[in-house]
């Protein structure tokens, strides 16, 4: 600033002294000024060069203010170019994590359109980069499942994902997903699950195969039982306890053969299996008659608040099993004369059926893992009420191709709730002439 100033006062004393000497201040004076400005413009414009000039680290031989914003510019641009090679680092070690994970990485712009993808996208997907950069994903990959699951989950929104045979490659199954990168960016990524897939078709095979074969020699060893029992007064005294118990587990095993063909059953069924009108007010009668019938001396209290006018449109077999399942399951586990309360109703969007006990309630560490095959809170105390562990997974299943929530609340001493929620899709409302048929 004060080399400035010093340089426009000296102008100015030169000017004046000369204007002076030859008789025309003003004129002098006004020149001496054109001169500075057009020497200022003169340094302006190096300084521009330099500003423009992006390789150029040294700024020219500058002074006063015009120099340290020269300085300024250049020690900026230096750490701009600092940044800009971290970055490129930074970058780079992206790219090489990316391209040694074993999926499919492809990111895309909200239109669609393909950014950068690794090289697994060509092994999976047949996209290219950077060949195929600034293409719309859609063009190149033209699978109608997949095209719509972006077009659903273009909010990044990844709770659920898709699997599909690769479009590259017959062969291999693959599970996709979409998340939201970046603010204005969605990364896809394809991982290959062949293996897994091939896996669990083999334990559906299994556990189908298996509980087939296991239904013909459980049941010669069942008409044989019956034989014995039947000639009970035949047998000696002492076998009769051991029949008893050999009939305990054989209808034990019963229900565990039955379970797992359910099971299996249901992981072959979808969602378009489940389109019939079902009577729920009649199925819950029927599962509350069930479970008093099993509850025996216990002596619950059974209360149903069911509204015969509300049906879903669903499979009959699959929902009983599962209402059953339900009710049978908080019988099982509440105390003598405790209650069951089995409510059916009507929300804002869709339905909910809720059965609540007063039993011992699930600790809240198990909460997530009861829905799992042959899961037990308590192994021991399951075990002796029968159970099979396979009642909750059942209902799992059903609720998932009913395309409805299940929900499970509960606390050690004070209960379990059992709430599915289904959506409006589902819910049918019948006439006052179909709801009293209906009712129970």
């Amino acid at each position: 600033m004060r080399p400035d100033l010093l340089r426009l006062g000296l102008a100015i004393i030169v000017s004046t002294t000369a204007g002076l000497l030859a008789g025309q201040v003003f004129l002098c004076l006004a020149a001496g000024l054109c001169a500075y400005l057009l020497w200022h413009f003169h340094v302006l414009k190096n300084l521009g060069r330099f500003a423009r000039n992006s390789h150029e680290q040294n700024p020219p031989d500058l002074s006063g203010v015009v120099n340290e914003i020269g300085r300024e510019i250049g020690f900026l641009r230096a750490r701009h170019r600092r940044s800009e090679e971290k970055l490129a680092g930074v970058l780079s070690r992206f790219e090489e994590a990316t391209e040694a994970l074993p999926d499919a990485v492809v990111v895309l712009d909200l239109e669609g359109r393909i950014e950068w993808a690794n090289k697994k996208a060509l092994e999976y997907l047949s996209i290219t980069y950077p060949r195929d950069s600034g293409q719309r994903f859609s063009n190149l990959v033209r699978h109608p499942e997949l095209t719509d699951y972006l077009a659903r989950n273009g909010n990044g929104d990844a709770a659920e994902s898709l699997i599909i045979s690769a479009p590259a490659n017959a062969d291999l199954s693959l599970e996709i997903r979409v998340f939201r990168h970046a603010g204005a960016s969605q990364l896809l990524a394809a991982r290959d699950i062949t293996d897994i897939q091939l896996a669990n078709r083999m334990r559906k095979d299994f556990i189908a195969n298996a509980s087939h074969e296991l239904r013909t020699p459980l049941t010669v060893i069942s008409g044989y039982l019956e034989s014995f029992e039947g000639d009970a007064d035949e047998c000696p005294p002492s076998w009769r306890p051991q029949l008893r118990q050999m009939r305990d587990q054989a209808d034990r095993m019963g229900s565990l053969i039955e379970d797992l063909l359910m099971l299996s059953r249901l992981e072959n069924e979808t969602s378009q299996d489940a389109d019939g009108e079902v009577r729920v007010a009649a199925l819950l009668a029927e599962a509350q008659n069930e479970a008093q019938t099993l509850s025996g001396r216990k002596r619950h209290n059974f209360f149903l608040d069911a509204d015969p006018a509300l049906a879903l449109k669903g499979n009959q077999d699959n929902l009983h099993s599962a209402f059953s399942n339900i009710v049978v399951n908080a019988a099982q586990y509440t105390p003598p004369a405790g209650e069951i309360r089995i409510t059916w109703r009507r929300l804002d969007q869709g339905a909910c059926l809720e059965v609540a006990d007063s039993g011992e309630g699930i600790p809240q560490e198990h909460i997530n893992r009861v829905t799992e095959r042959f899961y037990r809170v308590d192994k021991g105390r399951s075990r002796e009420k029968g159970g099979t562990g396979l009642g909750l997974a059942i209902v799992k299943h059903v609720m998932a191709q009913h395309d409805a929530e299940l929900k499970i609340s509960s606390a050690p001493g004070q209960g379990a709730t059992v709430t599915c929620l289904f959506p409006e899709s589902r819910v049918v409302s019948l006439s006052a002439s179909q709801s009293d048929s209906a009712s129970p």
